[in-house]
């Protein structure tokens, strides 16, 4: 298949699986289309407020599985689905993406080159609030070319102070 015809198909099933998803206040981050040999892999990954579950990513394999049943946008050729979870290691792109990882540490490369790395305190449709070094500083989300979420292993989170 032509890398034209696989973004087409692609576009295409992610235009016919946004919606059915949506109603399950699930939102399509991404979908990916690659070939395996005979078969092709097709690769959808969702998100949603407060995380996705095993239930959230089983249910909508289901509708998943269900749109494309109904639907001619894969033809014939056999598929493989794998309906995942957004994973950490995605770029905040979106401020939905900022929102959901607030009080997460972010790397962010701006516009201009220079890397901050800081606390999300808060965010809105067009900036997002950082703890950089213990001051707050507002990025605008145009100002940013990159970020992403740092893996913290030994962070205690707010509630641990309290439990211990």
């Amino acid at each position: 298949m032509s890398s034209a015809k696989q973004d087409a198909t692609r576009d295409r099933i992610e235009a016919e699986v946004t919606e059915p998803l949506r109603v399950m206040d699930l939102d399509v981050e991404a979908v990916e289309l690659t070939p395996a040999g005979k078969r092709r892999v097709l690769r959808i990954a969702i998100d949603k407020d407060g995380g996705v579950t095993l239930d959230d990513v089983a249910d909508a394999t289901r509708e998943v599985s269900r749109v494309l049943d109904d639907s001619d946008v894969l033809g014939e050729m056999p598929y493989t689905l794998e309906v995942t979870s957004r994973g950490v290691d995605r770029p905040l792109t979106l401020p939905r993406h900022w929102r959901r990882n607030e009080d997460r540490l972010v790397k962010a490369t701006l516009v201009e080159g220079d890397e901050i790395t800081g606390r999300i305190l808060a965010s809105t449709e067009d900036h997002v609030t950082l703890d950089v070094d213990g001051e707050s500083r507002d990025i605008r989300y145009a100002d940013v070319a990159r970020a992403l979420v740092q893996v913290e292993f030994n962070r205690k989170k707010r509630n641990d102070s309290e439990d211990a």
